[in-house]
């Protein structure tokens, strides 16, 4: 198992506090050896800050501050390479600042290793129509900065994701003093627990029994690095992220499992399936802690796409009962910002109704059609093809102004039926 992310959260100010980011430096300088030598190769090591709207001010003047951060996102780009920290988010546009998203394009195509995010739901827990629509227009407008789509890796729509999740583009701080998290790459353990085990009884206990004890040593070595450095250790997102080889793919746990190919019914059952193991076993938890189905981060999701077996509703209905929504999903490049809308729309609204962290992070490719190829030269992207999008405009009230309110599913019915 691999650590995907050491995520270090601080509020470095704008103009930027001269001494967080050294202070984010020594400490990875410290964590990613220790992680690497109880036997935990740690992939990277990033930096999120508060929502960048808290720190750029002039919101709502005659002047937009795109510039302001732009220049924010460049130097603390700059600040946390020279620190090596790999990658920087520099957190959601938000509903209360509307003209925020705008910047959002013009930072993705300024820099190279800045992620961001765009909530969908305001402070008051209503789902904001206007941050949808500017959400679906980001993803539009930042699909033609490179001829691949390659930026909209680096932006995810958000609903319901709180502060302190560890995985990119969701990440961000809540304020105060600084504080960190794990994001595990752990699919290979759902792999190796379904793999030749006896019975469901059988993968389920093998697969609590591995994540109990990657844990246990993991906050371990936590504790020692929050009470030696002084960051607050904020808990492990362990959400099972795969990486695109079948040894580590969580499309492979799902075949594993007796799914003749995800997408098929029983995937909907076996993403519940796991996701309840993933929720039985005691470990502090951080971010979404359910299952990731990225399908260009995924082999057999790849594949599976690929192959027609696998669409964007079935991954929407996953989510319902294991995942964080719709993630890395190639896209045709027609694709318009009204009918991302909607999409987004439903992300949003499952969020709502579960009372859990979802996102979206939709790829729009230029030029590219439904069943093309995908072509990515990225040795994080496995191959697969433009996946069909089933949607239109929406229309009358759904194409409104209004922030609306859904209340969560109750937990349990007691008496119905009977």
């Amino acid at each position: 198992m691999n650590i995907r992310s050491i995520t270090y959260f601080c509020d470095p100010g704008w103009p930027l506090d001269e001494a967080a980011l050294p202070r984010a430096g020594s400490f990875m300088t410290a964590a990613r050896p220790a992680f690497e030598g109880a036997g935990y190769p740690v992939q990277t090591a990033r930096l999120a800050s508060v929502p960048f709207p808290h720190m750029v001010t002039g919101w709502g003047g005659s002047q937009h501050p795109s510039e302001q951060v732009v220049a924010l996102a460049q130097a603390l780009s700059d600040a946390a390479t020279a620190q090596g920290i790999d990658y920087v988010s520099l957190g959601p546009a938000l509903p209360e600042v509307l003209e925020s998203y705008a910047a959002i394009p013009a930072v993705l195509a300024a820099t190279q290793n800045v992620f961001l995010g765009g909530a969908m739901i305001g402070r008051d827990g209503r789902i904001s129509l206007p941050a949808v629509r500017q959400c679906a227009r980001v993803i539009s407008d930042a699909a033609g900065i490179s001829p691949d789509g390659f930026a909209n890796l680096r932006f995810a729509a958000l609903a319901k994701v709180p502060a302190g999740a560890p995985f990119f583009p969701a990440a961000y701080h809540a304020g105060g003093g600084p504080a960190f998290a794990l994001a595990a790459e752990a699919a290979v353990l759902a792999v190796e627990a379904c793999d030749g085990a006896r019975s469901l009884h059988e993968a389920r206990r093998r697969l609590v029994g591995a994540i109990e004890s990657h844990a246990q040593a993991l906050v371990s070595l936590a504790q020692n690095l929050a009470e030696a450095h002084g960051p607050c250790f904020g808990g492990i997102d362990f959400s099972l992220a795969p990486f695109p080889d079948e040894r580590r793919s969580l499309g492979a746990a799902f075949e594993r499992l007796g799914v003749p190919a995800v997408g098929l019914h029983g995937s909907l059952a076996a993403a519940a399936f796991l996701t309840d193991a993933l929720e039985r076993a005691r470990i502090p938890r951080a971010g979404f802690s359910g299952l990731f189905l990225p399908v260009l981060e995924d082999a057999i999701l790849a594949r599976r796409a690929a192959d027609g077996a696998l669409s964007v509703k079935d991954l929407l209905l996953f989510s319902a009962v294991c995942g964080t929504g719709l993630d890395t999903l190639p896209l045709p490049g027609d694709v318009g910002a009204d009918e991302l809308a909607a999409v987004l729309l439903d992300v949003a609204a499952l969020a709502c109704r579960l009372g859990k962290p979802l996102t979206a992070r939709l790829m729009p490719i230029p030029g590219k059609r439904a069943g093309d190829p995908t072509g990515f030269d990225f040795e994080y992207f496995a191959d697969s093809r433009v996946m069909a999008l089933e949607t239109w405009p929406l229309q009358g009230l759904l194409a409104g102004e209004e922030s609306f309110e859904l209340h969560r599913l109750p937990s349990s019915r007691s008496g119905e039926g009977e």
